[in-house]
C-alpha cells in the first residue's frame, strides 16, 4: 500500500467549521437544533411568539460562545440549558404568566395525543406551575431527559430536580381530579 492509500484525512465537522467562521455550517448547526430550541420555550410558555424570540436570543448566544462549544454533545448540553434558562429569566423578569395556549397549535414534530382536551388541559395546567417546576417537567417529558441530566442544565442538585418533578406531578394530580 502506498503512504497515500493508508493516510486518513480528517474532515472538519460542522461544529468546527463554524467554529472557524465558516457562516454556511452556523447555518447547519441551527438548522438541526431550531427545532428543540423552539420546542423547549414554546412547551414553556405556550407563545409562538416569545418561543422565536427565545430561540432567536439563544442562537445570538451561542454565535458569541461558539469558541467555548468542545463537541457536539456539549453543544446541545449547552442549547438546553441557555434556552431553559432564558425561559426562567424571561420569566422572572416579566412576571407575568403563561399566556393561553388556546392560540398556539401543536409542533408539527409533535405526535397528536390520544385525547386531544386532556393534552389541552395538561399543557394549561403545566403552564400554571412555578417556573422551575414547569422547566423541570418540560425537560423530562418534552425533551426526554433524565432527573440527572436535567440537574446540570437547571443547576441544581439531582434530588432537588427530583422534588420539583415529584411536586410538579402532584400539583398537575391534584388538579387533574378536582377539574
Amino acid at each position: 500500500m502506498t503512504a497515500m492509500a493508508t493516510e486518513v484525512i480528517a474532515m472538519p465537522t460542522v461544529l468546527a467549521r463554524a467554529r472557524g467562521g465558516d457562516h454556511d455550517a452556523f447555518a447547519e448547526l441551527i438548522e438541526t437544533h431550531e427545532a428543540m430550541v423552539y420546542s423547549v420555550a414554546w412547551n414553556f410558555f405556550g407563545d409562538r411568539g416569545k418561543a422565536e424570540e427565545i430561540a432567536q436570543d439563544v442562537f445570538l448566544q451561542l454565535y458569541r460562545n461558539l469558541a467555548t462549544i468542545e463537541s457536539e454533545s456539549h453543544l446541545l448540553f449547552w442549547l438546553r440549558q441557555v434556552a431553559t434558562r432564558r425561559c426562567i429569566d424571561v420569566t422572572r423578569r416579566s412576571r407575568l404568566k403563561a399566556v393561553s395556549l388556546d392560540d398556539a397549535g401543536d409542533l408539527p414534530a409533535r405526535e397528536h395525543a390520544a385525547d386531544p382536551l386532556l393534552d389541552k388541559r395538561l399543557r394549561q395546567l403545566v403552564g400554571e406551575l412555578p417556573d422551575v417546576q414547569r422547566a423541570v417537567v418540560t425537560l423530562r417529558y418534552q425533551e426526554d431527559l433524565d432527573p440527572a441530566e436535567i440537574c446540570r442544565i437547571v443547576g441544581m442538585p439531582v434530588n432537588t430536580v427530583k422534588s420539583h418533578l415529584h411536586r410538579a406531578l402532584q400539583a398537575l394530580r391534584r388538579k387533574l381530579e378536582s377539574h
